[in-house]
């Protein structure tokens, strides 16, 4: 699989991308031209036999995702959509959150294609795809901070803000955070389609001189601005907003609190391995870490499995609404019985309910 959310090779041979490695300075020659011994380190490592069978299984994998994710964030988007009430601001960055698992997901049939056929879509779609997935990567990470901040301003400085001046400033805040997703992505136009062992694949394809340096500005890049620095933010608002809920006396803005908690918990469950994973990788293409093949090996298949569970995020989000967010039931109750799905009894069982929360200035999931 791939060292990058946006690239795309097949789980076997790995060897072919660590060319910044320079074997040949490690090689134990005794006679240039008679006879010459090999350090067992540096030889390649055999593809895994399972090959073919883990390809397949992943492409299945993906193509589930994709039929889960798109429903089910489109379901999440009519209930924030169809509420009668002026939406908060989590409403409106849950909203975009949605929006980003979706162009996730409509990306995974692509890397679902390319695991058992490698790239077949050219470069020009190679370039597209890989900047729309790291588009949904940091805007997904980003709009979470915007939640953070938002019950931290809401619950412990209990701020209110005027409707028309919300307004602005939320629309102001989703245009910069998909403005800012879209310039740390940039450097994903160093993708490109080229053969790999006999197959096409959409891959980081950086200049030979240069490649280590661009390939570790890069995972800097993405290891600050796509995880440790938004991590810190998210951890110390929700640290603080909830240390201030678990002194307070009603149990009702507690409750408030579980579905936004439930997708940051969501959203590091799935991405934190795979973070873990590709700073491992970092460190070796760096030489930080012992280069041989079975460390090598190791890594890879580390990064294989947790990018597939990165990826699995993108459907995750309508699950969590579903089974914590009480909220989120009963909107979806009174959203089906205005389409005629659901009759007036569920829907009055649903409100009363739900009407116990209504003190609290939470969201409508």
């Amino acid at each position: 699989m791939m060292t990058d959310p946006n690239t795309s090779y097949l789980f076997g041979d790995f060897g072919d991308f660590y060319d910044g490695f320079n074997i040949s300075e490690e090689l134990n020659y005794t006679d240039i031209t008679e006879n010459f011994t090999v350090n067992p380190l540096t030889q390649s490592c055999e593809p895994s036999t399972f090959a073919s069978a883990v390809n397949i299984a992943t492409c299945v994998f993906y193509v589930l995702i994709c039929l889960l994710a798109i429903p089910g964030n489109l379901i999440v988007g009519l209930v924030i959509g169809s509420k009668r009430r002026v939406l908060s601001a989590s409403d409106v960055y849950l909203f975009h959150l949605m929006m980003a698992d979706i162009l996730l997901a409509l990306c995974l049939p692509f890397y679902a294609t390319s695991v058992v056929r490698g790239w077949v879509f050219g470069d020009v779609m190679c370039k597209l795809i890989s900047i729309l997935t790291e588009v949904s990567f940091y805007s997904s990470i980003l709009f979470l901070v915007c939640i953070s901040v938002d019950r931290y301003q809401v619950i412990v400085c209990a701020m209110e803000v005027r409707k028309g001046k919300w307004r602005v400033g939320s629309c102001v805040i989703c245009l910069s955070v998909w403005g800012l997703g879209v310039m740390l992505s940039l450097p994903a136009l160093y993708n490109e389609a080229f053969p790999v062992s006999g197959l096409m694949m959409c891959s980081e394809h950086y200049d030979t001189e240069s490649s280590d340096e661009w390939r570790l500005a890069t995972r800097v890049l993405r290891h600050l601005l796509g995880f440790l620095l938004p991590l810190a933010a998210m951890l110390g608002c929700y640290g603080v907003t909830l240390a201030r809920l678990l002194r307070t006396n009603g149990f009702k803005r507690q409750r408030a609190m579980r579905v936004i908690v439930a997708v940051v918990a969501g959203f590091l469950l799935c991405w934190s391995p795979y973070h873990v994973a590709l700073m491992a990788d970092t460190l070796l293409r760096t030489k930080a870490l012992l280069h041989n093949c079975r460390t090598r090996m190791a890594v890879d298949v580390a990064l294989f499995a947790t990018q597939n569970l990165a990826r699995l995020h993108c459907c995750v989000n309508p699950v969590l609404y579903a089974f914590v967010g009480q909220k989120f039931r009963s909107n979806l109750t009174e959203l089906l019985y205005r389409k005629g799905v659901l009759e007036r009894a569920s829907v009055s069982r649903s409100s009363r309910s739900t009407s116990q929360m209504s003190d609290h200035p939470s969201t409508v999931l």
